[in-house]
């Protein structure tokens, strides 16, 4: 898409934020919740989010963390959400903001970026395999405390 735009996130995108987020997650979402969790990731050093937009419309989000990784010996960008809007697939959204996302990535000095990705998801591995991503590991998650 020739006329995407990309920059940072700031406080008055969550509303739409949240609307790309629903399309993502298979799951009830609290509004406020959410809304607080994003404002701390907009105020945190280590957390980076950005969206793509066109003629004033959301149209992509992406968010990355940053962390110290013995791993790596270095830092590590996990690439925590990527979503474009279902109107707007197909374009090259996915791609450009991939390509921002790195390149932040990379100004924070990781030697890696990582993300992970639901098994039903099988679009979006093709998506994530054509962008140079390589399977490498499962994922484990244990709900503590709700």
């Amino acid at each position: 898409m020739e006329d995407l735009q990309i920059r940072f996130c700031t406080e008055d995108d969550y509303s739409s934020v949240f609307e790309l987020l629903k399309q993502l997650w298979l799951k009830q979402l609290n509004y406020e919740m959410l809304h607080a969790t994003y404002k701390n990731a907009l105020k945190s050093n280590s957390q980076k989010l950005i969206i793509g937009f066109t003629n004033n419309q959301i149209a992509g989000f992406c968010s990355l963390t940053i962390k110290n990784s013995l791993w790596q010996a270095g830092n590590l960008g996990h690439i925590d959400e990527l979503i474009v809007d279902n109107h707007f697939r197909k374009q090259g959204i996915g791609k450009k903001l991939m390509t921002e996302i790195t390149q932040i990535a990379k100004a924070n000095n990781c030697k890696r970026i990582e993300l992970d990705s639901a098994f039903y998801r099988q679009e979006a591995h093709k998506f994530y395999e054509n962008a140079g991503f390589e399977k490498r590991a499962y994922l484990f998650s244990k709900i503590i405390d709700e």
